[in-house]
């Protein structure tokens, strides 16, 4: 027997450190609710956890983003649905206009309620907003995250909705705008005014109208091909936009006027040049001309799909076109590489834009001032300069139903202008639904992924609570062990009494 060490003592102390860690841990499991509560407890399962964690907030989120898509696309489509209702109305007053038993004045009302009707649909385009965010007024295009990970998106486009885009305004006027050499931007207006721009810039002038016009710019400005092909395309129906795209090269000497009525177009073909006509019937009774500048038809009517095409086989050929004796493009340089200009719909009640991309050789030395005159609203101009640049001139007449014909192309407009209402309505629509479907997924994906998640970091209560019960006697029998350990050396005593 020894007194120094005590030995059972010391094992029986042991014992009772390790019951009393088991015991707290049983309690902290217990008390969190977590098997796992910091990384010795399984470094494994963290980290495995951890992941889970970030995709369950992920899919949350991702099922929050996408309820609010919802909200933007719902409140886009409560701006739409007034604008059927307007537009239906519209449509209801235009086929009342197309009676003939409305008089003049009758018809002046009508014509005046539709005016208001156009302006409530442009303002509705240009103030429904979701948390600031405009939505028919075009240029809307948003991306939906809708996933717990990168670049797992929606991307949704609402195209304008106002009168103008619709086809279906009052008289409308664009401004032009035109960059000089020095980089500044100069704005012409047309709307039954005259207007000048004469700030010594050089600018070269494309003016297309269906009053007489004049254009005065000074010395000629000469322009060469870059190589690059050329295309004039001119499409729509009355009333609605159309759009020409231009990669030509011109030069611009001076402007004249006709007044010559065409049925027909002629053509002659010199050094190389191959020129062909398909359904080339026009009626007219006026236009303008420039000289030298590519391919103009004034203000002549062309049937939509009406096609003229010429192909370049020389390095070099000038070729005139000549529209019922009267002149209407004096003569034209065709570089080879050119390709094809093709001329469909330009009723002048059209909205066109142009878009040139040229290149100026040489410089001019005079100033330059182009004067713009158009007695009707019914116009269309394009301004360029001597560096490459966009123009969008527009002017366009919108809905009139002052006369009976005039109500019969209205109802034709407004019924294309439901049609495309309708057509952004129904892909809100299918956006809505798809979104939806997408809360749904994240929904269950969520669930999911946490059931994953709470099996490897969730205690097992019932199970945890015997091992707490098992450590806590453990405990105790350790301590009352410890006190009769603690008593052996007492024995000693009696011993050295004895």
């Amino acid at each position: 027997m020894i007194i120094n060490h005590n030995l059972s003592a010391i094992n029986t102390l042991n014992a009772l450190g390790k019951n009393t860690q088991a015991t707290s841990k049983s309690l902290q499991k217990l008390s969190t609710g977590y098997r796992i509560n910091g990384a010795s407890d399984d470094a494994a399962g963290l980290a495995i956890s951890e992941k889970m964690r970030g995709q369950i907030s992920g899919l949350k989120q991702a099922s929050s983003n996408a309820q609010d898509g919802i909200s933007l696309l719902q409140t886009a489509e409560g701006g739409l649905d007034q604008t059927h209702s307007i537009l239906q109305r519209m449509r209801e007053l235009a086929v009342q206009s197309s009676s003939d038993t409305n008089t003049a004045d009758d018809r002046q009302k009508i014509q005046g309620e539709v005016d208001q009707l156009a302006k409530e649909i442009s303002r509705i385009s240009n103030t429904t907003e979701f948390n600031t965010q405009n939505l028919l007024a075009g240029g809307l295009s948003d991306t939906f995250h809708i996933g717990a990970n990168a670049n797992q998106n929606i991307a949704v486009s609402v195209s304008a909705m106002d009168a103008q885009t619709l086809g279906v305004a009052g008289n409308v006027v664009t401004a032009a705008s035109v960059k000089n050499n020095s980089g500044a931007t100069a704005t012409v207006n047309i709307s039954n005014v005259s207007r000048s721009l004469d700030d010594k810039k050089k600018y070269d002038v494309k003016l297309i109208s269906n009053t007489a016009a004049t254009i005065s710019i000074g010395k000629t400005q000469t322009y060469k091909n870059a190589g690059s092909a050329a295309s004039i395309t001119l499409v729509g129906v009355d009333g609605y936009t159309g759009t020409t795209d231009a990669n030509y090269l011109v030069k611009v000497a001076s402007v004249s006027t006709t007044a010559t009525a065409v049925n027909s177009i002629s053509y002659s073909t010199d050094n190389g040049v191959s020129w062909t006509t398909v359904n080339g019937t026009f009626t007219a009774t006026s236009g303008v001309s420039v000289n030298g500048i590519g391919i103009k038809f004034g203000a002549a009517t062309v049937a939509a799909g009406d096609t003229f095409a010429f192909s370049v086989k020389a390095a070099q050929t000038t070729f005139q076109l000549q529209q019922g004796g009267a002149n209407i493009g004096s003569n034209v340089t065709v570089h080879k590489g050119d390709t094809s200009v093709v001329i469909g719909d330009t009723n002048l009640d059209k909205t066109v834009t142009l878009a040139f991309d040229s290149k100026l050789v040489g410089s001019r030395s005079s100033a330059a001032t182009a004067s713009f005159v158009a007695k009707s609203t019914v116009s269309t101009a394009a301004v360029l300069n001597n560096k490459d640049v966009a123009v969008n001139a527009q002017v366009q007449a919108g809905i009139n139903v002052s006369t009976q014909a005039n109500a019969n192309k209205a109802i034709t407009a407004i019924d294309k202008a439901i049609n495309s209402v309708s057509a952004q309505r129904s892909q809100l629509g299918a956006y809505q639904n798809r979104l939806t479907n997408t809360i749904d997924n994240l929904n269950t994906s969520n669930e999911n992924i946490t059931a994953s998640e709470a099996r490897i970091r969730d205690v097992d209560m019932s199970s945890e609570m015997m091992t707490y019960q098992k450590n806590n006697i453990l405990q105790q029998a350790a301590t009352a062990m410890l006190a009769k350990a603690n008593q052996q050396p007492q024995s000693v005593l009696q011993l050295l009494q004895g």
